[in-house]
């Protein structure tokens, strides 16, 4: 869970200024936590409470009222009589990593999966989109190597994970979808050499860089088995006390 909100904060000053390079500062004044990280650990504390996860993320959009959400969730978490979106955008993946830390079986990750991104993603997509983010997760702790989750991915959710980001770099652009992101996020865990090279393949490949890095950055933690102290310190700076407090009952219990 940590990696996904070090991704979110890495990526947050990219997102409407994209650089295609690895070669960046990872932490800087304007670096800030977003809706990816809000939504995450509103997703943690359910797990953590059993409060259902609709409920708590509206009550963490009134907390957080200004951190980056689409115009869809926006009318979603002010309505509480309004039902899913049918969105098929990257909104569920970029919230779904606690899901493949707290559940050690690959029927429940999915299903879980599958259960909390439907209060708002109910398109096939936007669900498929964060089963294979959980999934990746999960195969990560399991101890499975970089091509086997590859192959576990292509098969189960028909995404072409073939190209390098090398090659997936230079025509990339913004892209919201959860088919044109995560994909992406998967392919630059892979082709990564550690946690911190992971977060900034994700980064440089352009894009909706703070979900990308987010997403990203939750399979880099589990596969990688932690986020490097001196990244992790600093992401711990940039969350209040209420993100803070959750995050490390999360990951006291679960990492």
């Amino acid at each position: 869970m940590i990696g996904a909100i070090a991704g979110d904060i890495v990526g947050s000053v990219y997102e409407w200024d994209n650089i295609k390079t690895k070669d960046f500062i990872l932490f800087t004044p304007y670096n800030k936590f977003t809706d990816d990280t809000v939504l995450t650990v509103a997703l943690a504390d359910s797990i953590l409470t059993g409060k259902p996860y609709d409920e708590n993320m509206r009550q963490f959009y009134a907390w957080y009222p200004n951190s980056g959400y689409g115009g869809s969730f926006r009318k979603w978490a002010g309505n509480p009589e309004s039902g899913p979106y049918n969105s098929w955008g990257n909104g569920a993946a970029m919230r779904i990593s606690p899901v493949g830390f707290a559940y050690d079986d690959m029927d429940t990750v999915l299903e879980k999966a599958r259960e909390f991104s439907e209060f708002t993603h109910n398109h096939p997509e936007g669900v498929k989109g964060a089963q294979a983010t959980a999934s990746a997760i999960l195969l990560s702790r399991l101890g499975k190597g970089k091509e086997d989750i590859r192959e576990y991915i292509e098969a189960h959710f028909g995404y072409d994970l073939k190209k390098h980001v090398d090659e997936i770099r230079p025509s990339y652009t913004f892209d919201v979808s959860s088919q044109g992101t995560v994909p992406q996020a998967i392919r630059a865990f892979i082709d990564s050499a550690d946690c911190e090279d992971a977060l900034r393949t994700a980064v440089s490949l352009g894009g909706d860089s703070d979900t990308l890095a987010c997403i990203t950055g939750g399979i880099a933690q589990a596969f990688y088995n932690g986020v490097p102290e001196g990244i992790e310190s600093r992401v711990y700076d940039y969350l209040d006390a209420r993100l803070k407090d959750i995050t490390l009952k999360f990951m006291d219990r679960f990492f």
